[in-house]
């Protein structure tokens, strides 16, 4: 956890340690890297606005190396903070003043799309591999392909193609898509999706992945 305000940040160590995790904090960015490359933590909570090395930063260095699970939280809800973090690669976020029960739950899902494997139909192949033009996909190994190239996906974006290659051709709302692939049970920015799609995207091609206006997006199959 990355927090410079100390009140808060030995706050939430305390909730989060009855809620049975494990937690190194950090006050400031550098720290924070630090701290990272040494005990390689399970998920990151990472403030926006830190002294020296801002949030926004740190988490452009953990993806060049990681896929960790990172949680962004902005002091102001400001939606320029919120939209450069998640292009930043972030997963998800929540706002201060945060009621400790979301940010557990936030912390819970983002976990468990890093450590589970997707729920999915049975393989078409005997291979578990499924072919969307140069685009492949090993269910199996959890990999992803593209012209023979291994694509680097953080869970979040390999949960959601893995949500379209469920769905070929079928539009998903964001909404469902909140759903199914951040545990949304109710509401969710619809920035989330946006944002990782845009990633996603930009990962595996652009064409890929269809924006049907006023609807969704669907898979090109």
């Amino acid at each position: 956890m990355v927090e410079d305000d100390a009140v808060i940040r030995e706050a939430t160590q305390l909730t989060l340690e009855r809620h049975g995790y494990d937690v190194t904090t950090a006050e400031d960015g550098l720290e924070a890297i630090e701290r990272f490359e040494k005990i390689h933590p399970d998920v990151v909570m990472l403030d926006i606005m830190l002294p020296g090395l801002d949030g926004i930063s740190v988490c452009r260095r953990i993806r060049e190396t990681s896929t960790v699970p990172i949680v962004m939280v902005s002091a102001r809800g400001d939606a320029l903070d919120v939209v450069l973090g998640l292009e930043a690669g972030a997963d998800d976020y929540v706002t201060k003043p945060f009621d400790t029960q979301v940010l557990v739950a936030r912390l819970r899902a983002v976990m468990r799309r890093a450590v589970s494997d997707p729920e999915r139909p049975a393989p078409t192949t005997g291979s578990g591999v499924e072919s969307f033009g140069d685009l492949e996909l090993d269910r199996e190994a959890l990999e992803v392909r593209r012209g023979g190239q291994t694509v680097q996906l953080t869970p979040t974006e390999l949960k959601l193609l893995i949500e379209f290659a469920n769905n070929p051709g079928v539009v998903l709302s964001r909404s469902t898509l909140l759903q199914r692939v951040w545990d949304y049970e109710w509401g969710g920015d619809g920035r989330l999706v946006d944002v990782h799609l845009q990633r996603l995207r930009t990962k595996i091609g652009a064409d890929r992945i269809e924006t049907v206006r006023g609807f969704g997006y669907k898979l090109r199959a």
